[in-house]
């Protein structure tokens, strides 16, 4: 019998023919574990080995290295596959410091990493912008290295991309107050590759392989995390799991033509409020969290005027979502309901019940729609 996977996100991979890459958080894991080895040993692994959030354990040939009294620093150029990554090709640098027993593993932002400036994203305003996953497999990878060598883990962290700041006009990043060049993220270490074409025709084959297995229930998700979320909700198995992505029109078109009895949709909160504002693509270039629309939404869960301007000021959707959390507004259940009712209408009648589940990035449930 075959092992290979018949449906879920990594089948969809598999069918569409494009080369996953790796993720910034993973480039500077990697560039993390060689230097603070060299700090510990005297010499750099090359290539260095590290073990990904779902367990894949990618090697990276090392681009610079530099080892001297104090400091160890290792350079990794980033490699996102076949996905049109504005950060493809860039060189992720990390120097590693010791510092005194107890301080733990401290991260700096170097030359082309930004720091958070506004509130609203998953850092506090002043840090470097290396979002959490990243930040826990560094903090792992250095626990490890010091475990094996006898090392303290107490170190500085200090992140550099070379011409990230230059990078980063190319991206959300200003706009978002993240300010100095790019971020560090990922929350699998691997860079999925989105051709629209490629993916939308494996979103249609997902559908397909679980209407074969007798699914009647399948779950739209954008990523790895929603995916988490609806088999602890539901207990869905693999081949009922559709990786949407940005594609949440795909995966409704599609199910319009060939229907199964029950559709969740699972999300994250400022990616459902695009399709609750009637976007089909939820991708960042193309579509974006129109904050207008949750301060209405606001409203009609009982905002007052002075909270829903509030709301309409705020710099991302998650910070919209916090402010209306404090006030008792349940803004995500009504993000839900919308995005519900945008899904039902899409699917013009078709025989599918649907659900929407909004997330917030550590994965918890954030606001939920009835089925309809």
């Amino acid at each position: 019998m075959s092992s290979e996977p018949r449906g879920g996100r990594s089948a969809q991979l598999k069918h569409t023919g494009l080369r996953p890459g790796w993720t910034t958080g993973a480039c500077a894991t990697a560039a993390t574990t060689a230097a603070y080895t060299a700090l510990l040993t005297g010499e750099f692994p090359d290539p260095v080995t590290i073990t990904l959030p779902k367990g894949q354990t990618p090697s990276f040939a090392l681009a610079a290295e530099e080892l001297a009294d104090g400091h160890a620093m290792a350079g990794i150029v980033k490699d996102a596959g076949d996905d049109p990554d504005v950060t493809h090709g860039a060189l992720v640098r990390v120097t590693v410091r010791p510092l005194p027993a107890g301080a733990g593993a401290v991260f700096r932002a170097g030359p082309g990493v930004g720091t958070v400036t506004r509130p609203g994203l998953p850092l506090p305003v002043g840090e470097p912008a290396v979002n959490p996953v990243p930040r826990q497999m560094m903090r792992d990878h250095v626990a490890q290295v010091a475990e094996r060598y006898g090392g303290s883990g107490d170190v500085e962290i200090t992140i550099s991309v070379d011409h990230g700041e230059e990078i980063a006009r190319s991206t959300w990043n200003p706009r978002l107050g993240i300010l100095g060049g790019l971020s560090i993220l990922g929350t699998t270490g691997i860079v999925v590759p989105y051709s629209c074409s490629a993916w939308i025709d494996s979103i249609r084959r997902g559908v397909d392989v679980a209407r074969a297995a007798g699914r009647t229930h399948v779950a739209g998700c954008t990523g790895s995390t929603s995916e988490k979320t609806v088999v602890a909700e539901y207990g869905l198995p693999e081949d009922a799991l559709l990786d949407m992505g940005d594609f949440a029109g795909a995966v409704l078109k599609y199910l319009r033509r060939h229907p199964v009895d029950r559709l969740t949709i699972c999300g994250g909160f400022a990616k459902l409020s695009k399709l609750a504002a009637g976007h089909l693509d939820l991708h960042s270039a193309r579509s974006q969290v129109d904050k207008g629309f949750l301060a209405e939404l606001a409203r009609r869960g009982g905002a007052d005027e002075a909270l829903a301007a509030e709301v309409a000021e705020a710099n991302t959707g998650l910070a919209a979502l916090r402010i209306c959390q404090t006030a008792g507004v349940p803004l995500g259940s009504l993000v839900a309901t919308a995005a519900r009712d945008e899904a039902l209408a899409v699917l013009r009648g078709a025989p599918v019940a649907v659900d929407v589940l909004c997330i917030d990035r550590a994965g918890a449930l954030v606001g939920r729609s009835t089925v309809a």
